[in-house]
């Protein structure tokens, strides 16, 4: 059996989860188990690939193995954004093409995502408010904001343009000079939002909490062992994003990152009259290297995510946290200096799966394995639609969605390390400076 030679091992500060009541986990697996299907991690992916399965065959058993609780994996650490627009599209016809294949694709997962908030009564904060894609400056604006609009209208979808003088009013800050409002995002409470649909699985799937897979065997079946039990199964869907590699698949080929966020304290009924007594809303940057993404949230707390860096090890240190934790703070008092004494509440860390060309890591990667992972950021939408459409490749249903997430290719080669980390970390650090007029 293969050894896994890495854990999750996230930090116990995710300023989601904080702000929802105690949860009892679900048991954690004793005892060796025979199932029709097990699918190994319940974030958005695990979770969108379990329900899909129990949908279609109601009589299977399916079982869901995941290292963490509910909500405190990478699935509940985001900030909460479920996007339905694509990053970037060229203007050949294989990219427009890409472009409405990526857009069919996440609103599925928001469409389902929906059902389920609708159908199950999951309280997580669910609002459909669109998004503000900012520019700090009138370069940013130019060379990003500008062949935005573009796209935009190429896809034919709506959108409004905004200058600084309108974006302040909107967000309750001057610091940006322009941007464009998109109405189709959904904002939410990650963490509570995964919860709620691992608290609502079909009745012939069980979750198993807190159960790390120390040892997989992909054969003729699949074996999963933890520390205190296996699972047995004919089919497996991997779901655990930048892990992947360490179950012997896409190795070589993903880049695992820590991106730092905050919550302030919520506002006062005073603060929030200087705020601008305006709504939620959620903000990402033109340059997500250099600008940072915001929320305001209905309870009234901003949030700050900014220091994405590169963390093959998936670890980052308490002491690295407090520096972020300082920089967040700074970030907040340039943006909102008319609220002077607002202090950060929370700060938390999350790891993201990136590949270099932008590729999600879906399909079949053994006889009978099938992979949902590598979301490129924007795993709640992309995650959820990818986990189900996993499920229907395992089961060889007809979707043509599944030819819509093949058409956006697999994850491109990299360098071997330590060449990787020189290479990645040097072009950080280039774009960091040619664009620090966004930050």
């Amino acid at each position: 059996m293969k050894k896994i030679g890495l854990l999750p091992q996230d930090d116990k500060t995710n300023g989601w989860s904080a702000l929802l009541p105690a949860r009892q986990p679900k048991p954690s697996l004793r005892g060796d188990i025979v199932a029709d299907f097990v699918v190994i991690g319940a974030g958005f992916a695990g979770l969108g690939a379990a329900r899909r399965l129990a949908e279609l065959r109601p009589d299977a058993k399916i079982v869901i193995l995941d290292g963490q609780q509910l909500g405190e994996g990478s699935s509940g650490r985001n900030s909460g954004f479920a996007i339905d627009l694509p990053h970037n599209v060229g203007s050949s016809l294989e990219e427009l093409a890409k472009g409405h294949a990526y857009l069919r694709l996440a609103r599925a997962g928001i469409a389902s995502l929906r059902d389920s908030v609708t159908t199950y009564g999951i309280d997580c904060d669910w609002s459909e408010d669109g998004k503000y894609h900012t520019a700090s400056s009138e370069r940013g604006a130019k060379e990003i904001l500008q062949p935005t609009l573009e796209m935009l209208k190429t896809l034919n979808e709506p959108y409004e343009w905004l200058d600084g003088k309108e974006t302040t009013k909107r967000l309750g800050t001057s610091h940006f000079a322009a941007s464009i409002y998109t109405p189709g995002t959904v904002l939410i409470n990650p963490a509570a939002l995964n919860r709620g649909l691992g608290d609502a699985l079909p009745e012939n799937v069980t979750l198993f909490e807190q159960s790390p897979v120390l040892e997989a065997d992909f054969g003729s079946k699949v074996l999963l062992r933890t520390a205190e039990g296996t699972v047995a199964a004919p089919k497996a869907i991997v779901a655990v994003n930048g892990f992947a590699t360490r179950f012997g698949f896409w190795k070589g080929r993903l880049l695992n990152f820590a991106a730092h966020a905050s919550f302030t304290r919520p506002l006062t009924e005073k603060e929030q009259g200087i705020f601008g007594n305006i709504g939620s809303w959620g903000s990402t940057p033109a340059n997500a290297f250099a600008g940072i993404t915001m929320r305001y949230t209905n309870d009234r707390r901003i949030l700050i995510r900014q220091n994405i860096e590169f963390s093959p090890g998936m670890r980052q240190s308490d002491a690295r946290r407090a520096s972020v934790r300082q920089d967040h703070q700074r970030l907040f008092d340039e943006r909102f200096p008319m609220l002077r004494g607002v202090h950060v509440e929370h700060t938390w860390t999350g790891y993201i799966c990136l590949s270099r060309n932008g590729a999600p890591g879906f399909g079949k990667v053994a006889p009978n394995v099938w992979s949902a992972v590598c979301q490129n950021a924007v795993g709640i939408a992309k995650g959820t639609i990818s986990g189900r459409l996993a499920a229907e490749m395992a089961l060889g249903e007809d979707n043509g969605l599944i030819s819509d997430m093949l058409s956006l290719g697999t994850p491109s080669a990299v360098p071997p390390r330590p060449f990787l980390d020189i290479g990645v970390r040097a072009r950080f650090a280039y774009e960091l400076y040619r664009n620090q007029h966004e930050a």
